[in-house]
Order: structure tokens, then C-alpha cells, then sequence
């Protein structure tokens, strides 16, 4: 099951988040047209999202984190990139620890997703995820992946979920788990008639890593160059 339900927890104001985007995008000196032809959308998507009237997807977020070379929480909730890590030291409060359910910060994505924050603050090239796909919801559009620098894990907690790696395809139910290299083309999507809930933890999607591999590049089903095979269920 997953966490017990909580009152809603903070979401990024759209509005916000669009300023933000628009103020990376003045200092990479691009002008919408240009951003949009390298994340190969439309200048109006990118527009709208930057006056909050619309909200990416998640390759979207992925690409525009990337070419802008910002982190996934400095463009979601302005939280300042963490640099590199020293040598621990003790918590100075609960506050930089504890993650409590009903205040976790939130965003819903475009295509039924929404991620919930399980860290209390940013962590570097970390991402640990409260998931949900809402029926018919997916990371990207049919025939579409995303890849990036790093890795994955994710376990199921409900619902069946649609991991397609490359030119494999898996099912997973609640209890199963999934590791797999990012930079490898991906697509997750519901594949039930119940939302998904998921725990996934990304490490190091590092924003700009440079080449295919880097922060997040969009792949189409007709670039992998072969017909995809069976989907396969998860057998245990």
C-alpha cells in the first residue's frame, strides 16, 4: 500500500516556475524560438509554460532542466543547487532530515504524473520520488523516450506499471522493483485501469553532462531501429 494519505502538500506555483524558467533561458541569452527548437516543441509550449498556463511533461522537464543547465528543484521550487559534498556534518535541526508526509513538495506534470519530494531539502544528483501515473498517464507520448545521465531504481507499491527500457518492455506489479541505465531510451507509463504509486530514486542525473547522455535528450520509437518486441510481465 502506499503512504497513508495526507492533506495536500505544497505544489510549485506555475506561475513561478515558468519566471524561473524564463530567467535561466534570458541567461543562456535563447530566445523561445531557439529553446524550442532544441527541445524540438513548439515556441507557444515553451511560452506557456513560462506564464503558467501549461505544465511540461516529464521529458519535457528533463530536456529543459538539461539544455538550461539548472536542477530539477532549482526550476521546480527554487531551491539553490547543492555543491559538492563535504565531509559530513551533524543536522543542525529535524527540519533538514525529516521529509513529513503532509508537507512534501510536489508537482503535477502533464500526461497524468505528479512527483512528490522525499527529501527535505535539495540533495546533489539525487532525486528519491513519491510517483504517481494516473490511468493513461506516461513519462512521455506514445513512441516517445527520454534518456539522461545516471541511474534508476524503482519499486511498485500499486497499480501495474509499463517500464520500457531500450527494446524491452516490462510489466510490473505491487512488491516488484526495477533498476536500469538512464541513458538508455525510457518510457514509463500506466499500463492498469488503477493509478500507479511508486517509490524511484534517480542518482546522477547530473543538468548538463554534454552529449546524448547528458541532463535529458528525447528519443522517438522510429530512431531505435527495430521493431519492439513482446511486452513481458514480470514473473517471480
Amino acid at each position: 500500500m502506499p503512504p497513508e494519505a495526507a492533506a495536500p502538500g505544497p505544489r510549485p506555483d506555475y506561475p513561478q516556475m515558468g519566471e524561473r524558467l524564463r530567467a535561466a533561458r534570458a541567461k543562456n541569452a535563447l530566445s523561445l524560438r531557439e529553446l524550442a527548437g532544441r527541445l524540438g516543441v513548439s515556441p507557444s509550449l515553451i511560452s506557456q509554460i513560462e506564464t503558467g498556463r501549461a505544465n511540461p511533461s516529464v521529458s519535457t522537464l528533463y530536456a529543459i532542466a538539461a539544455e538550461l543547465d539548472v536542477s530539477l528543484d532549482e526550476l521546480m521550487f527554487n531551491d539553490r543547487r547543492q555543491a559538492a559534498l563535504v565531509a559530513a556534518e551533524p543536522p543542525k535541526s529535524a527540519d533538514e532530515v525529516v521529509q513529513p508526509a503532509a508537507s512534501r513538495k510536489r508537482i503535477h506534470l502533464a500526461s497524468g504524473v505528479e512527483w512528490e519530494r522525499l527529501t527535505a531539502r535539495s540533495e546533489k544528483d539525487v532525486e528519491f520520488l513519491y510517483v504517481t501515473y494516473e490511468v493513461g498517464g506516461a513519462s512521455s507520448g506514445e513512441g516517445a523516450f527520454q534518456r539522461h545521465s545516471g541511474h534508476e531504481w524503482g519499486y511498485v507499491l500499486e497499480g501495474r506499471l509499463d517500464v520500457r527500457i531500450g527494446f524491452e518492455d516490462y510489466i510490473l506489479a505491487p512488491g516488484d522493483a526495477i533498476s536500469f541505465d538512464s541513458t538508455i531510451p525510457h518510457r514509463l507509463a500506466n499500463a492498469g485501469d488503477t493509478p500507479v504509486h511508486a517509490i524511484w530514486f534517480v542518482l546522477g542525473r547530473v543538468p548538463s553532462a554534454g552529449g546524448e547522455a547528458g541532463g535529458g535528450t528525447a528519443v522517438h520509437d522510429d530512431d531505435l531501429h527495430e521493431t519492439p518486441p513482446p511486452r513481458a510481465t514480470v514473473t517471480r
